[in-house]
């Protein structure tokens, strides 16, 4: 960078530090952007003269192997092995220790349940690069313990340091397979397996997490000894630890030349693909799919034919089947497929047969895109098939997804994004972020370095359009957008004193491009069939011929005519149940109450899958309600109760010791006219998601309260960082500062307090002064990168990072939200969430009955079955939140993570819903868009956002009854006042 750039650049960031010093509005930064401006630029921006991407993670695999045989380092040629039991040091918790488990004397039992470590000490008699594997067993959990479906990952550490970034989060994984026969419903149709886990010791490499590389790493050892560190925080058993030379494969030529010669006999051996063995991962489901070819035939019923499809599509997750061949000899693999979820892009999955790869080309072998099931035969690119020699007896054939082709334009992605960003972020210094087409820029004369990095990303997009060519064989969309930004640089670099203008469409370049990682790391793969064909034999017919699939479409047609699940068609002497959620949730909901609720009650009970919330509306105006709703949103309730469509609950007697297993705060929005009008099912949970590895190393702390948050802002922002907050979010500014949305009453709005405007200018200042981004489009891509390295979001970013984010385990943690601190020294933290929400209608016949079926749904026992079994079904992205915090404290979260989001419940508090109430989240936010992108004074704003949201709950009110048509006041609403956080959780708390 320029030495006129960095000059430019400081005088900018004083000024605006002047301006905020003196400021009395604002808290002070406590002159911490002196300090931070003197600091080094993260390591996130690649150096202008290089290509390798380096940020707070480290390098990519790839690129330090290749660094490290540019080095003239080779392969080692002995192997190494370590006992699990033998090791030299561990973390002070002291979980692991030598035992026997499961069948082997003197193991390593490491009960670990945090982040813990254990180190080994390894004397390497040559130099080398080595591969290394683990033999090892997940431990049963305890009693009293939550068992785990989750892969054992590992951070692995050489000699003090990672020597790559996917060292950080090794998986080593879990076997499971699915319960078969499978049972039917009352309609008929299939139920879901419950998957079993198969508890058996297991060797695996050491691997990319997302299967991104072809081959195990390797790791680079010195001759002599060394420090092996894993850490973790699943428990588990480690029998050895394997270091050896790579096992170099052959190709089909070599392979196929050393078969033995003669006749293969024997006869077409077909697989049920969704019968598999075994699969790594709860989230690969069977399915159900209505085609003419399939085996089993669905005709309008769901019946799991097939395996796979979108739940099969992270890099890593494998499944595998047990086939048996009568006699030695040369066999063909074909099967059923479907890939037709990402137009014109191939899948790969590498494929194995007793654990090693048969030949090179199954390593990453390609199905193309095809918008119909086809038949494929595991062959060449000219289509002539592979033979496979397989012994006779038993054998395991696998399949597991992976992006390995791919990961070479990922890289080269990276690099560009890199570029643009240094680009992005310099015109953003120069500019102030204003682009001004009336001033005259010298980019070339006085910033020749601005154009060199355009100059270097476009060249990097160049070389990932021909990397992506290579990989998919074929022109698609991601190629065509690659193409295109390259040309939009082209055509900027002609004209470089204006590239100052292009601001937004370089921001925008830098969206559209990081979104291509997002569908190559995606591998969806459908299976229906595998076929095992003696070599020389006919292949089956796998494919429906024109007339065949004619005939699907028609029978099709006329089973969609068939309701059998008619939502309103239920005996007089049944619960009628409406689910606003998936299939999945309705058919496990509805097994559990046929398995526990009407054996003990004698209820008989009709869960059914409402398609759209919308539904309940028309179906009230018809006189066709069900008794229960469930899966509603959180102001859904009030507006059917306003309209006196719903049953008060708290007119039951027990009403009260139902309740205390939910926080006051979030009945706050099912409160109306003196009565309770529906309870919470599941609660999202607002905290403060924050990347160790960045904070560690710009030595800044986990913010406590907001003046905390001010203090670190310089540091981060010097950094080329920020921090996140949805604009949206009003609440807690609101609450902490001790304001309410309304009076006590509830008749009108409470903004017009001095707390009130406190927390509405903290708000927007956070914006106006303090430079948070105004548009996020996804936290979750930015804390992933580490641009955005801390902030505060929901549940649903926690459940995407654990499950899509592995290469950041043991990398990013949560906290409480930042509050502010009151008089008597306690922060408040006062923040929402949102729910889902259950509540029964007024027309029910069955109102006792259907109180009985909600207070048991409700429970903590079954909450916590209900969760437990969603999750084992369908993986750790289904992960229940319930509101019951009974069993909330008996799902599988970590003991860490867990106390933090039982901080925060204490301050759990949604905003009350009142007749006009919806007016309060739109008027407010179109204050925010006043103040902070008009400019326009925050009081002012306030004001009259004030005056619009009273005089529309007036009207709300006369309409309902509340006020007369003169405005006199003739009942009033009377708000519960929730002032103290929630004293209910601190049973639940662990240590």
């Amino acid at each position: 960078m320029s030495r006129k750039l960095n000059v430019r650049r400081s005088a900018a960031v004083l000024m605006l530090a002047s301006v905020l010093l003196v400021s009395t509005d604002v808290p002070s930064w406590n002159g911490q952007v002196f300090a931070a401006e003197g600091q080094s630029k993260p390591t996130s921006k690649s150096d202008s003269n290089s290509s390798l991407i380096v940020n707070d993670l480290g390098a990519y695999y790839q690129e330090v192997l290749d660094g490290w045989r540019a080095k003239g380092y080779k392969d080692g040629t002995q192997q190494i092995t370590v006992q699990g039991a033998d090791i030299k040091a561990q973390s002070d918790n002291k979980l692991a220790q030598a035992g026997a488990y499961e069948g082997k004397p003197n193991v390593l039992v490491w009960r670990s349940d945090k982040d813990n470590w254990i180190e080994y000490q390894v004397d390497v008699p040559e130099d080398g690069l080595y591969e290394m594997s683990m033999s090892y067993h997940p431990l049963k959990a305890q009693e009293g313990e939550i068992t785990s479906k989750r892969a054992i990952v590992l951070s692995v550490q050489l000699d003090g340091s990672f020597p790559f970034r996917e060292a950080r989060s090794i998986a080593f994984h879990r076997k499971f397979k699915d319960e078969f026969p499978l049972k039917k419903d009352v309609n008929g149709d299939n139920i879901r397996p419950r998957p079993i886990e198969l508890n058996e010791w297991m060797t695996e490499s050491f691997e990319d997490t997302s299967s991104a590389y072809a081959d195990p790493f390797q790791w680079y050892l010195g001759k002599g000894k060394h420090t092996l560190r894993l850490s973790g925080s699943e428990p588990v058993a480690i029998e050895s630890i394997a270091i050896k030379p790579q096992t170099a494969l052959l190709d089909y030529a070599q392979v196929s030349a050393k078969y033995p010669q003669g006749e293969t006999k024997g006869n077409l051996q077909v697989i049920q693909a969704e019968e598999a063995a075994w699969k790594d991962d709860v989230a690969i489901g069977i399915d159900s799919v209505q085609e003419p070819f399939m085996t089993p035939k669905a005709n309008g019923d769901i019946i799991f034919n097939s395996i796979g499809g979108t739940k099969w599509q992270n890099g890593g997750q494998t499944i595998g089947w047990t086939i048996e061949v009568p006699e030695s000899g040369r066999y063909q693999i074909a099967g059923r497929t479907y890939q037709g979820f990402s137009s014109n892009m191939s899948v790969f999955r590498s494929i194995t047969i007793d654990g090693k790869v048969p030949f090179k080309e199954m390593q990453n072998y390609a199905f193309p895109f095809s918008t119909y099931w086809k038949g494929t035969v595991l062959g060449d690119s000219k289509g002539k098939p592979y033979d496979f020699y397989l012994e006779k007896g038993k054998h395991t054939l696998t399949m597991t997804a992976t992006i390995a082709p791919f990961q070479p334009v990922i890289l080269l992605g990276e690099q560009a994004i890199n570029k643009l960003r240094q680009v992005d972020e310099e015109i953003r210094a120069l500019t102030g972020g204003n682009i001004d087409k009336d001033r005259t820029w010298k980019i070339e004369q006085d910033f020749p370095e601005i154009l060199k990095q355009v100059e270097d990303a476009k060249e990097q997009l160049n070389k990932m359009a021909e990397a992506m060519l290579a990989a998919n064989g074929r022109r698609d969309n991601s190629l065509q957008t690659i193409e295109t930004a390259a040309i939009d640089l082209t055509d900027y670099l002609k004209y470089p004193d204006e590239i100052t203008y292009h601001m937004a469409d370089i921001s925008s370049l830098i969206d559209r491009v990081s979104a291509i990682r997002e569908t190559l790391i995606k591998s969806p793969l459908q299976l229906d069939q595998l076929y095992i064909v003696p070599s020389g034999s006919p292949l089956p017919k796998m494919e429906a011929n024109l007339w065949q699939k004619m005939n699907g479409m028609i029978h099709n047609f006329f089973y969609s005519f068939i309701k059998k699940d008619d939502i309103n068609q239920v005996d007089d002497g049944t619960l009628n149940v409406w689910v606003n959620r998936g299939r999945d949730y309705v058919n496990l909901l509805q097994e559990l109450t046929d398995e526990m609720f009407t054996p003990e009650t004698g209820i008989k009970v009709k869960v059914n899958l409402l398609p759209s919330e919308n539904l309940l509306i028309y179906a009230n105006a018809a006189g066709l309600s069900p008794d229960i709703a469930l899966g509603q949103p959180q102001d859904k309730s009030i507006d059917f109760a306003m309209r006196n469509a719903l049953l008060d609950l708290s007119s039951f007697p027990d009403f009260d010791k139902v309740a205390k297993d939910f926080a006051p705060g979030a009945l706050l929005p099912f409160y109306y006219n003196k009565g309770y009008y529906a309870l919470p099912e599941t609660q999202s949970y607002k905290v403060l998601f924050y990347r160790k590895d960045i904070l560690n190393r710009l030595n800044v702390k986990v913010p406590d309260t907001w003046n905390d948050v001010y203090d670190m802002l310089p540091t981060l922002q010097q950094n080329g960082y920020n921090f996140y907050l949805t604009p949206t979010d009003y609440l807690p500014f609101f609450y902490q500062n001790n304001a309410d949305f309304y009076t006590k009453d509830g008749m009108k709005t409470a903004l017009s307090t001095p707390e009130a405007i406190k927390g509405f200018k903290q708000w927007t200042d956070l914006f106006n002064i303090y430079d948070f981004e105004k548009s996020v489009p996804s936290f979750f891509q930015h804390f992933r990168q580490g641009d955005m390295p801390i902030g505060i979001a929901d549940y649903n970013t926690y459940i995407t990072l654990a499950a899509a984010a592995p290469e950041l385990t043991g990398w990013w943690g949560i906290a409480p939200v930042p509050g502010v601190k009151q008089s008597d020294g306690i922060v408040s933290r006062w923040a929402a969430g949102g729910q889902t929400t259950g509540f029964i209608y007024k027309s029910s016949k069955h109102k006792e009955e259907s109180w009985k079926y909600l207070k048991w749904l409700l429970s903590a026992e079954v909450q916590e079955r209900y969760g437990s079994d969603l999750e084992s079904f369908n993986g750790i992205s289904f992960r229940w939140n319930t509101a019951n915090i009974k069993a909330f404290t008996h799902l599988p979260w970590p003991k860490e993570d867990m106390n933090v989001i039982l901080e925060q419940w204490k301050w759990y508090r949604e905003q009350a819903n009142l007749p006009g109430s919806y007016m309060l989240t739109r008027e407010l936010n179109n204050a925010w868009n006043r103040t902070v992108v008009d400019g326009m004074n925050a009081r002012e704003s306030l004001e009259e956002a004030i005056l619009n949201i009273d005089r529309e709950m007036v009207r709300k009110e006369q309409e309902f009854g509340f006020v007369d048509g003169n405005g006199k006041v003739l009942h009033t609403l009377d708000l519960p006042q929730i002032t103290k956080p929630w004293e209910g959780v601190n049973p639940y708390v662990t240590k």
